[in-house]
């Protein structure tokens, strides 16, 4: 397991060691999942407060998984193009973040489907998946509309529900790393970020039971009990395999990192596959739908469209971590060692009464009681009521609860920095909370 898979911060496998760490898109399969697709609506500071709670999920995560670290809890934060033009019109732009392309079929379609953010939990409890869950929405409140929630899980050995193993040719180590995070090379203001598209396929279970199990493996292009590729000279050329199987000009196979996971109800009968796939350009997702449902040549769609319907279709930007962090304004002031020198210095009996912070728009925290109230206080910042000197306030401000830490010259988080003392002394009111939320489709020629 990744570093990153709890904590975010270390060394993400395959991955040069100048590039910003990447959220936790290498984390290894899990056995559940939740897929959350929220809007943001359109009432005053809901940009910001939820932007606020995106760029500090790790201490969501850390909150929830630290308990059981050994299930590796993590949460991927993803932005959709209306979003990231809202929060930051003035922001350098991802290259390849625009709206998902729709694509209409001879006889299916890949619809479009609403999103701003997205934010993808995995463990292998389902109980940690659940919590996190539960905790994030609790932070966002009613700043946002759930536009679809899809709890997946692993289904025996690692198969989707129409009994085939789903993943096999997933690429690892180092070339998972290639495919799916942005390189300096290619674009050095998003480096160590990721593109994802998410799909969510209901399948007609029903309608493919009725086809008989050679069928079933011409259809997907493997055989089904021990998920072998079938031979190339009886591989269909409308098989799944052979239309998302990308070869260039130069003879090399372009791959994308895929997570999906299965999911279903049977008090209503929908069963399907929840398709997530990460890449360093979104164009090698794409080209694949656009085969599967038009076709190559176009006619020649993907079969197994027959049988599952995209009822989602969206496309988001996950930003590396210390980009994810910085996004927010108002963010607490990194932490130095100088900080934390001169308030040793002080020695114990020096007391520390308020906890301040930049904010444009005042921030919840569902750990803050009824009644909590927040002040402006000198220099713009905002502070409890009846808090102490601002200054000692800013020196500390991001320690209750735990520090970032110190971060690089480039911006990357720091390990150098040592905890802060969990409580205060002399005439300290005790403990303060801490205040932050933790184209393609073309027509044929």
């Amino acid at each position: 397991m990744p570093l990153n898979a709890i904590e975010g911060t270390g060394t993400s496998p395959g991955v040069p060691v100048d590039v910003p760490e990447p959220q936790a898109v290498l984390g290894t399969l899990t056995t559940s999942a939740a897929f959350l697709v929220v809007s943001v609506r359109d009432a005053a500071g809901a940009d910001g407060r939820v932007l606020d709670v995106a760029a500090d999920i790790g201490s969501l995560v850390r909150a929830v998984g630290f308990r059981q670290s050994e299930a590796g809890l993590t949460c991927v934060v993803g932005f959709g193009s209306r979003y990231w033009d809202r929060v930051g019109p003035a922001r350098p732009r991802p290259a390849h973040l625009h709206p998902f392309r729709a694509i209409q079929g001879a006889r299916h379609d890949a619809v479009a489907t609403p999103g701003d953010v997205f934010f993808h939990v995995r463990a292998n409890r389902q109980d940690l998946v659940f919590e996190l869950t539960r905790l994030l929405m609790d932070a966002l409140g009613e700043d946002v509309q759930v536009e679809d929630h899809t709890v997946g899980f692993r289904y025996f050995d690692s198969r989707d529900l129409l009994g085939f193993v789903d993943g096999t040719e997933n690429p690892t180590g180092r070339d998972a790393a290639a495919a799916s995070i942005v390189g300096l090379d290619a674009e050095p203001d998003f480096a160590g970020g990721s593109y994802v598209v998410v799909q969510k396929y209901v399948h007609d279970l029903a309608a493919w039971h009725a086809l008989p199990v050679e069928e079933q493996e011409r259809v997907i292009g493997r055989t089904k009990l021990d998920d072998v590729e079938l031979d190339d000279d009886v591989q269909p050329s409308s098989s799944h395999v052979s239309l998302n199987t990308i070869v260039d000009e130069n003879g090399e196979e372009h791959d994308i990192l895929r997570d999906n996971m299965a999911f279903g109800d049977p008090s209503t009968g929908e069963y399907g596959t929840f398709f997530i796939a990460y890449a360093d350009d979104p164009s090698i997702t794409e080209l694949m739908l656009e085969r599967m449902f038009v076709g190559a040549p176009a006619g020649n769609y993907d079969r197994i469209l027959d049988v599952s319907t995209a009822v989602t279709g969206s496309l988001f930007f996950v930003p590396s971590l210390p980009l994810l962090e910085s996004l927010a304004e108002g963010d607490d002031p990194t932490v130095t060692t100088a900080d934390l020198a001169r308030i040793a210095s002080q020695g114990p009996t020096h007391a520390v009464t308020d906890v301040t912070r930049t904010a444009r728009e005042p921030k919840r925290n569902p750990s803050l009681g009824p009644g909590a109230d927040v002040s402006r206080g000198e220099n713009g910042t905002r502070t409890p009521e009846g808090a102490g000197r601002a200054e000692d306030a800013k020196a500390v401000a991001g320690l209750a609860g735990g520090a970032r830490g110190t971060r690089a010259p480039d911006g990357r988080p720091s390990s150098s920095a040592p905890s802060a003392p969990g409580s205060t002394h002399g005439d300290a009111t005790g403990p303060q909370e801490d205040l932050r939320i933790g184209s393609l489709r073309e027509e044929p020629q």
